[in-house]
């Protein structure tokens, strides 16, 4: 079987060939009237008509000075039947490729055809063929189908191929989009209004997440890729507005796992007025509806066999209490139990216990064990202020957060509290986190003094929500990275691709 090279080799000759006869094998634009999808789905409103498709050949067939080509388009595929009596001759100032130059051409290839919709004897649909045009010469043999493509790290590293062949991670992507449509649309149904701010920040805020850090020349200062949509739209409260959102990247300078990427999509959105208990009523309304848009039902079955159904219009999803699952599951009181008495717990259910652990990792790690076993949906609530520090207290019970977390699938899905704007309250919360940052936690929040000088001007009471792509990749039933058209792999450049380019310098 020819190496990479020798099929490269071969469709280079083609293509100095075809310079040699004139041709432009990479012109401006290709013309189509209609894709190939509608001619089969409608073959009775098109039988008989003359249209124009461009589209990528799948194969070719030549049969002396007759031959068949398959080409598909982004919404299907579709056979051309091609004679040497009805197509147009090999015209270079045309662009044209006539039946004595189709092996010029080689699958992979782009091309334009216009021709008659017809069946063929065989019954199948196809365009007869008047004339042919090369639109993109392809120098790399594309896979011929999924099978032989299979690979899961050259899967990730050449994804434009894996979503050629494997039509159902292209397809994936198309839901993506329509997923984050969907959270677009919803919220500005309910008169939100999306607002862009900075990715780069002087204070990484919002989150508990160590950020990447990059240079500005131009103010000759350090500044972090933003952990969290949160402070910025906070401080758009602040400045009188009443419903606002972002969607956009993230950046956690944390490891990869099946649920976490360093750089990811995200949503959070802020609105003034209310409180934690109506945001939680948005949220199962928002939930049902991107699910309702993206994929059509409420109902799924995830990689690990958890089943999770969002319900009906109206119902509310359970609330669990995560003072109530530490007691009973770990013997473990939240506000009393000692530091010890929580990491000999830690390791006797076989956590690991690190250096940097503090009473807020600790106690998390315990739940986020607990965790996994549900399926969900539910409402975590009655979380210690003491592990929020952007959250109002609750009246009922001063120890807690107005929290909720929407859990579903064993994981923590959205985030959500009636947002903290008392300033004074706030600063010493973020001086409590600074603590934790100097004793060693690179997680803990940074100290935002802009932010509490912001709320000294006052910010109406609100409730805030925010959720990553998690959502979406669990639904799918994939990991992370199988959940993003283009993840971040070692950069690695192979043996074959040195050889292939030789006057390049890899180092």
């Amino acid at each position: 079987m020819a190496t990479l090279k020798e099929f490269r080799d071969e469709r280079i000759r083609k293509l100095e060939k075809l310079r040699s006869l004139g041709y432009d094998p990479y012109p401006a634009k290709a013309e189509h009237t209609v894709n190939t999808s509608e001619i089969l789905k409608d073959f009775d409103v098109f039988s008989g008509k003359t249209e124009t498709v461009f589209g990528r050949i799948k194969s070719i067939r030549k049969f002396g000075k007759i031959a068949f080509i398959v080409i598909k388009d982004f919404s299907g595929s579709i056979q051309l039947f091609l004679q040497d009596q009805t197509l147009r001759d090999s015209s270079a100032i045309n662009g044209l490729i006539g039946i004595k130059d189709l092996n010029l051409l080689d699958t992979g290839d782009f091309i334009e055809v216009t021709g008659t919709v017809i069946k063929t004897k065989t019954g199948e649909i196809s365009l007869e063929l008047s004339s042919l045009k090369l639109i993109t010469k392809s120098l790399r043999p594309m896979p011929l189908d999924h099978e032989s493509f299979t690979d899961k790290e050259e899967r990730l590293r050449r994804r434009y191929v894996d979503m050629n062949v494997n039509i159902d991670v292209r397809d994936r992507f198309i839901r993506r989009s329509k997923f984050w449509q969907a959270t677009r649309d919803f919220l500005i149904s309910k008169e939100f209004i999306e607002i862009n701010n900075n990715v780069l920040e002087g204070i990484a805020g919002g989150a508990d997440a160590a950020p990447f850090v990059t240079h500005m020349d131009a103010l000759d200062q350090d500044f972090y890729l933003r952990i969290s949509h949160e402070l910025p739209l906070k401080r758009l409260l602040v400045a009188g507005f009443e419903k606002v959102f972002e969607i956009g990247p993230r950046f956690r300078n944390e490891n990869y796992s099946d649920e976490h990427l360093p750089e990811h999509m995200a949503m959070e959105w802020y609105w003034a007025s209310a409180d934690w208990e109506m945001g939680m009523h948005l949220t199962e309304e928002m939930i049902r509806y991107i699910a309702d848009k993206t994929w059509g039902t409420r109902k799924f079955t995830l990689s690990d066999g958890k089943e999770v159904n969002f319900g009906n219009d109206g119902e509310h999803f359970e609330t669990i209490s995560f003072l109530d699952i530490l007691q009973q599951q770990y013997g473990i009181d939240v506000f009393t139990s000692t530091i010890e008495e929580i990491q000999a717990k830690l390791k006797e259910e076989k956590l690991e216990v690190e250096k940097s652990d503090n009473r807020i990792r600790s106690l998390d790690k315990l739940w986020k064990k607990y965790r996994k076993t549900i399926a969900g949906p539910v409402f975590l609530v009655d979380m210690p202020v003491f592990m929020q520090p952007l959250a109002k207290t609750n009246p009922k019970d001063t120890r807690l957060a107005e929290q909720f977390n929407l859990v579903f699938g064993g994981s923590e899905m959205c985030k959500a509290f009636s947002e903290l704007n008392d300033p004074i309250d706030q600063l010493n919360r973020f001086v409590e986190q600074q603590k934790l940052r100097d004793e060693g936690d690179d997680e803990a929040q940074m100290l935002d003094i802009d932010f509490v000088e912001a709320l000294e001007y006052g910010m109406p009471p609100a409730c805030g929500l925010g959720y990553s792509e998690r959502v979406f990749w669990s639904l799918e039933g994939v990991s992370a990275r199988e959940g993003t058209p283009f993840p971040h792999l070692k950069h690695e450049i192979d043996e074959t691709t040195k050889g292939i380019y030789p006057d390049v310098k890899f180092e």
